[in-house]
This record gives C-alpha cells, sequence and structure tokens, in this order.
C-alpha cells in the first residue's frame, strides 16, 4: 500500500505542476486524472484475477536462488519494487535492472535457472522488450511476463504470464507493482517465511 499510494500523490503532485506550468493543457490534464481516478479499480481487477496465476507461478521457483526483474522507462522502478519486496519476505537474491541495460551485465547471469520477471506494457518500448525476451528465451532463461490483457506477443514467448489492465504509460507501475508484491508474497509463504515479520527488518525507523 505505501507503494502504490507514493505514486499515486506524486504523481498528483507532477499533474498540478505540469498544468501549473503549462506543459500540459487542460485536455491532457483532465486525461490523465480521469486515469488517475480508474486507477483503483483497476487494482481491485489484478489483485481478483492475477491472485490465483501469482500463487501457481510460485510454486514454481520457492527453490529459487536468484531474479532478475527487468523493465523499461517508467516501469524500471516498477522492477525494482518486485526485486525489493523478493528479497525483503522469501530471502532469495534479487535484482532490479533496466532492461535497455541488461546486455552490460545481467545477461552473463542467464540460463536455465535464472528466473526473469519483464514488465512489458503495450506503451512505450514495447518492440525493445520483445526483442530482450527473444535473447533470454535464446539462453534458456524462464521468463515471467507481466502484461497488458490481450498481449500476444510476449505473452507467446513467455513461459508464465500475468496480465494487468491497460492505463496511460505514466501510471502503469502503480498496477503492475500489485502482481509483483503477489508473487513475492506467495514465494514466501511456500518457503515458510514469516512475511508479517521480515527477519532483520523492521517496519520503522526507531534508531538514528
Amino acid at each position: 500500500k505505501a507503494f502504490t499510494a507514493q505514486l499515486t500523490i506524486l504523481s498528483l503532485i507532477a499533474l498540478k505542476l505540469g498544468k501549473h506550468n503549462g506543459h500540459l493543457s487542460n485536455q491532457e490534464f483532465m486525461k490523465l486524472i480521469t486515469e488517475l481516478d480508474a486507477i483503483p479499480k483497476k487494482v481491485e481487477e489484478v489483485l481478483e484475477s492475477t491472485n490465483e496465476i501469482t500463487q501457481n507461478i510460485a510454486k514454481n521457483f520457492v527453490d529459487a536462488q536468484n531474479f532478475l526483474y527487468l523493465g523499461r522507462g517508467y516501469n524500471f522502478p516498477a522492477a525494482l519494487e518486485g526485486a525489493l519486496k523478493l528479497k525483503e519476505i522469501s530471502y532469495i537474491h534479487a535484482e532490479g535492472y533496466p532492461a535497455a541495460e541488461m546486455k552490460h551485465g545481467p545477461i552473463a547471469l542467464i540460463d536455465e535457472n535464472m528466473p526473469i520477471v519483464i514488465i512489458a506494457p503495450k506503451q512505450g518500448h514495447y518492440d525493445k522488450i520483445v526483442s530482450n525476451v527473444q535473447e533470454i528465451k535464446a539462453r534458456k532463461g524462464k521468463v515471467i511476463a507481466v502484461v497488458n490483457k490481450g498481449d500476444t506477443q510476449v505473452a507467446a514467448m513467455a513461459d508464465y504470464v500475468i496480465e494487468f489492465p491497460e492505463t496511460s504509460e505514466c501510471f502503469s507501475p502503480i498496477i503492475a507493482s500489485v502482481p509483483l508484491q503477489l508473487l513475492a508474497y506467495y514465494i514466501a509463504v511456500y518457503r515458510g517465511a514469516n512475511v508479517d515479520q521480515p527477519r532483520n527488518l523492521a517496519k520503522s525507523v526507531t534508531v538514528e
């Protein structure tokens, strides 16, 4: 809740500043505000539709040692969030990385034992994401694709598919992060970890 709330608040600030500074017309501003207003229902839809899917996917990665999360543009931070949650509650090493920089290091780690979560909405650099998936599959990586509903191209190449409703590109991380959090939750549960009290973590900072 904290992560999605922060994204929502920051989006509202950005929209207000964009309108105030003249970078957003009234029409563009209202279109984005309307889209942002629809986000809660879309998140509910994701929770209802992906809960069982993420649960089933999680069963296959209980013994994974490493995870790689990839996202481009707005969804790079969503990849970081997915990796962070997995580390925090399942104790699996996970790394979020810009998909555009996959060739500059992470590609060396990819083999049949490496699960890669890739966030691939239809907007933005979709063709480049397709290229990333092709490179991963050529190296036998296990692809968990988080795609918009109705996606066919990336979904056809992926080993596992999680769908989420389409929205404006700038808001897609708010929705895409939800199934990533669910995936981390179920992997942790199946590993027998206490998801409510992760080891070595404090829910609030009490010591300077």
